[in-house]
C-alpha cells in the first residue's frame, strides 16, 4: 500500500528531528580528536559548495554584491560566531547540553525584541521566558557537581554566546528579506563563513593537517555533511510544504531530547533524571513562548542546531 503524501511528511518529520538531533553527538565525535574549528570550517566548506554546484547547475545566477552584503552579514551571526562557537563548545560539554543552550534562542529572540524594538507580548510568554531559564538552570545545576573545570565553564560560555548570535541572526533575517533562493543563499553563507572560522582556528594554534585529522573525524564530518546539511534539510523542506508550520517545527523541540539520548547511548554522557527533568521544563517554556506570539521571528534552520 503507498503512503499519501501526508504520511511521508510525518516521516520526513521523523527524520529531520532525529538527523538533527544526532548531528550534535556527530558533532562531537568529530572534534573529540581534531581542533573544533577546524572541523567547523571544514564542514562549511564542503556543504557550502555542494550547495552552490547544485544550483549553479539548476541555473541560478551568481550573488550580485548587494545580495552579498546581507548574505556576510548573516553568515557572521549564523555560522561563524553562532555555528561555530557551537562546534567549539562541545570540545568541553556534552552534545545533549550544548543543544539544550542552542534550544533557548527563541527566549532571547523575545528578550531582545523587547529590549530594543519594544515588542508587546502575553503572560504566556513571559511565563515561558520564566520556565525556560528555570530549567535550564536544574540542568546547569546538576552538572555543576560533576563538572569544577574551567573548561567546563569555557564550554558553556561558549554555547550561550553561539545561541545569542543565532537569536540576533535570526532577528536580522527577519527583518531583511532577500531576493535570493534561501537555500542557494544558504551555500553561499557556508562558504563566506568557512574562511573565517578556518582564520579563527588558526588564532587558536591547534590546527593540524589533514593527514592528521583521524578516521573517526573525516566519517563524522561526513555524516554531518550528507545527512545533516543535505538529507535533512531536503526532509525539512518536504515537511513545510505538507505539515501545518506549528507540526513541521516540532523538531526544534525534539532535538535535545535525541542529543542526549544518543550522547547517552553511544558517548556515556551524563543523563540524570535531574536533567531530565530541567530538559523537560526548558522545552515547555520555549514551546509557550513560540506559541503565544503573534508573529515570531523566524529563519529557515541551519542546523540548529550544529
Amino acid at each position: 500500500m503507498a503512503l499519501t503524501t501526508k504520511q511521508k511528511a510525518y516521516i520526513a518529520l521523523a527524520a529531520t528531528s532525529f538527523l538533527w538531533g544526532t548531528t550534535w553527538v556527530a558533532s562531537k565525535v568529530a572534534v573529540i580528536n581534531a581542533p573544533p574549528l577546524q572541523v567547523s570550517a571544514m564542514r562549511q566548506f564542503i556543504a557550502g559548495l555542494i550547495y552552490i554546484v547544485f544550483f549553479k547547475l539548476k541555473g541560478e545566477p551568481w550573488p550580485t554584491p548587494k545580495q552579498l552584503k546581507p548574505l556576510l552579514i548573516m553568515s557572521f551571526f549564523l555560522l561563524i560566531i553562532a555555528n561555530g562557537f557551537a562546534t567549539w563548545s562541545i570540545k568541553y560539554i556534552s552534545s545533549g547540553l550544548a543543544a539544550l543552550i542552542a534550544a533557548l534562542y527563541p527566549l532571547f529572540v523575545v528578550i531582545i525584541e523587547m529590549i530594543f524594538y519594544k515588542t508587546k507580548n502575553t503572560i504566556a510568554t513571559f511565563i515561558g521566558l520564566l520556565l525556560g531559564l528555570a530549567g535550564i538552570c536544574v540542568v546547569f545545576y546538576d552538572n555543576a557537581f560533576h563538572h569544577n573545570s574551567s573548561d567546563y565553564l569555557f564550554g558553556v560560555i561558549l554555547a550561550l554566546i553561539a545561541m545569542l548570535s543565532w537569536a540576533i541572526g535570526t532577528i536580522f533575517v527577519a527583518r531583511k528579506k532577500l531576493n535570493i533562493n534561501p537555500y542557494y543563499g544558504m551555500g553561499w553563507q557556508m562558504m563566506l563563513a568557512a574562511p573565517f572560522i578556518f582564520i579563527m582556528s588558526l588564532g587558536t594554534g591547534t590546527n593540524i593537517s589533514l593527514t592528521q585529522i583521524p578516521a573517526q573525524t573525516w566519517m563524522a564530518l561526513a555524516y554531518l555533511v550528507i545527512l545533516g546539511s543535505c538529507i535533512a534539510f531536503v526532509c525539512f523542506i518536504y515537511t513545510m510544504k505538507h505539515l501545518p508550520a506549528a507540526i513541521a517545527s516540532l523538531y526544534a523541540y525534539i532535538n535535545p531530547i535525541v542529543a542526549m539520548l544518543v550522547g547517552y547511548l553511544l558517548l556515556s554522557e551524563k543523563l540524570t533524571i535531574n536533567i531530565l527533568i530541567g530538559t523537560a521544563i526548558t522545552i515547555f517554556g520555549v514551546y509557550l513562548v513560540n506559541h503565544s506570539l503573534k508573529e515570531v521571528p523566524t529563519t529557515e534552520p541551519i542546523e540548529n542546531e550544529i
